[in-house]
C-alpha cells in the first residue's frame, strides 16, 4: 500500500479586510492619481493565501504522485518479473512436450524404418523365391516336351504327365502369388516411407520449433539481441490450439504404428506364403517323383516282358525254321518214293500183250502212289501252314522288337532326359529365397 502522506490544516482566517462601498472605477482610481495600478491590503493577504494554497496543493498532489509512481513502478517491476518467470515457466513446460512428442516421433521413426527395411529384406526373399521358381517352372516344361516325343504306343495321358501338369499350373498359381504379393509389399514400403516422411517433417518442425523456444527462454531484459516488435502481439489465423497440435502428433504417431502393424501382419504373411509354398512345391515334385518311379517300373516290367515273349518267338521261329527244313526233307523224299511207284507203273505199262495183268503188284503200286500222293499233299499244306506260322512268328518278332525299342525310349526320356533334367530342381524354395 502506498505510504500516507499528513496533511497539516490550512489556516482558517487569516485577517479581515472591510470591502469599501463606493465603486471601483477607472474614474475614482483617476481621481486618486498614482493609486490607478496598486492593489489593496486585503487583496494581497487573499492573494498570498491563495498562491500559499495552491503552492501547498500542488506540492501535496506532487508527493502523492510520486509515492504512487514509486508503488506503480514496484508494482510493474513485480508484475513484469512474475509473468516473465511465468512466461518462462511456461516455455519450459512447453519444451517439456516438445522434447516429449519429438522423443516419441524419433523412436516412432527409427521403429518405422527399422520395420521398412525388415519388409524390404522380405521382398528381397519374395523376388528371389519368385526367380527360384523360374527352374522347376523350365523343367516342368521340358518334361512335358520331352515326353511329347514319345512314340505312339507309349504316348498316353498317364499319371505321370497329370502329375506333370498339376505341378505346371501350382508354380504358375505360385508365381502369381508371389508376384501379387510382391506388389502388396512394395505398396506397404511405399506407404511406410510417406509415413516416416510425415513422421520426419514433424519432428523436424518440432526440432525447429525446440531450439526457437530454449533461445526465447534464454532471453532476459539484459539480453543483446532484443527489440521490439509492436505487430508479434496479434495471433495467426493459422495458428493452432495446444489440443490440435498435440492431436497432429498422435495422430502421426497413431498412423505409423497403423502402418507398422500392417508391415509386421505382411512381413508374417510372406513368411507363411513362402514357406507354404516351398512345402506345396516340394510335395509335388515328390509326388512326380512317385509318378516317374511307378511309370519307369511298369516300363521296365513290360520290356522284360516283352523280351521274354521275343525270346520265345525267337526259339519258335528257330524250331519253326527247323519244321520247315523237316517238311520240304520229307516233301522231297516222298516225291522220290512217289517218282518210283510211278516209273514202275509206267514202265510196267508196256507189258506185252496178255502180260498187261492187273496183278497184285500192278494194286499194290496204285495204292502206293494214291497213298504218296496224299502224304505229299499233307506235307505241302502243312509246310504252307508253317511257313505262314513263320510269317506270323517273325511280324511278331519285328513287332516285339518295335514294342521293346518303343519301350527302351519312353525309359530313356524319362529317366535320361526328364529325371536327370530334374536334379536342377532345387532342394527348396524357401532355402533358395535366402540365397544370393
Amino acid at each position: 500500500a502506498p505510504p500516507i502522506v499528513p496533511s497539516c490544516p490550512l489556516p482558517a482566517k487569516i485577517c479581515d479586510v472591510v470591502r469599501t462601498e463606493r465603486p471601483r472605477s477607472c474614474c475614482g482610481m483617476a481621481m486618486a492619481g498614482l493609486r490607478t495600478a496598486k492593489y489593496q491590503l486585503p487583496e494581497w493577504h487573499r492573494r498570498n493565501a491563495g498562491v500559499y494554497y495552491k503552492a501547498f496543493t500542488v506540492g501535496e498532489e506532487a508527493e502523492r504522485g510520486r509515492a504512487e509512481a514509486k508503488n506503480l513502478v514496484k508494482q510493474a517491476a513485480a508484475s513484469a518479473q512474475r509473468a516473465q518467470q511465468y512466461s518462462k515457466n511456461t516455455l519450459g513446460q512447453r519444451l517439456q512436450d516438445i522434447q516429449f512428442w519429438r522423443s516419441e516421433l524419433q523412436k516412432e521413426i527409427m521403429e518405422l524404418d527399422a520395420e521398412t527395411n525388415l519388409l524390404a529384406a522380405q521382398k528381397l526373399r519374395l523376388e528371389r523365391a519368385l526367380d527360384a521358381t523360374e527352374v522347376p517352372y523350365a523343367v516342368v516344361i521340358d518334361n512335358l516336351e520331352c515326353r511329347d516325343r514319345r512314340q505312339p504306343p507309349d504316348l498316353v495321358i498317364d499319371q505321370v504327365e497329370r502329375q506333370l501338369l498339376k505341378e505346371a499350373e501350382l508354380i504358375r498359381d505360385i508365381r502369381d502369388l508371389l508376384k501379387r504379393t510382391i506388389i502388396q509389399a512394395t505398396t506397404q514400403i511405399r506407404s511406410n516411407r510417406i509415413q516416416k516422411e510425415n513422421c520426419e517433417l514433424d519432428w523436424s518442425d518440432k526440432v525447429e520449433t525446440y531450439h526457437i523456444d530454449d533461445k526465447c527462454i534464454s532471453y532476459c531484459p539484459d539480453s543483446t539481441n532484443i527489440q521490439s516488435h509492436p505487430s508479434s502481439v496479434k495471433f495467426e489465423e493459422t495458428a493452432s490450439t495446444p489440443k490440435s497440435w498435440a492431436q497432429f502428433s498422435h495422430d502421426n504417431i497413431s498412423s505409423a504404428e497403423q502402418e507398422k502393424l500392417a508391415s509386421v501382419q505382411l512381413r508374417a504373411l510372406i513368411n507363411s506364403v513362402i514357406h507354404d509354398a516351398s512345402e506345396d512345391l516340394r510335395l509335388q515334385r515328390a509326388a512326380v517323383s512317385e509318378a516317374f518311379d511307378c511309370h519307369l517300373r511298369e516300363l521296365a516290367e513290360a520290356k522284360l516282358r516283352l523280351e521274354q515273349h521275343l525270346q520265345q518267338i525267337l526259339k519258335d521261329i528257330g524250331e519253326e525254321e527247323a519244321n520247315i527244313a523237316n517238311l520240304k526233307k520229307a516233301i522231297r523224299d516222298k516225291e522220290a518214293y512217289l517218282k518210283v511207284a510211278q516209273t514202275r507203273l509206267y514202265d510196267r505199262s508196256f507189258r506185252p500183250n496178255v502180260e498187261l495183268c492187273r496183278d497184285e503188284p500192278q494194286f499194290r503200286l496204285v495204292s502206293e502212289v494214291e497213298e504218296l500222293t496224299v502224304f505229299l499233299e499233307a506235307l505241302k499244306r502243312k509246310l504252307m501252314e508253317s511257313e505262314q506260322n513263320l510269317k506270323n512268328l517273325e511280324e511278331t518278332r519285328m513287332k516285339l522288337e518295335k514294342e521293346i525299342a518303343v519301350k527302351a525310349n519312353s525309359i530313356f526320356i524319362d529317366r535320361q532326359k526328364c529325371m536327370g533334367y530334374r536334379l536342377r530342381y532345387p532342394v527348396d524354395l524357401e532355402v533358395a529365397s535366402y540365397k544370393q
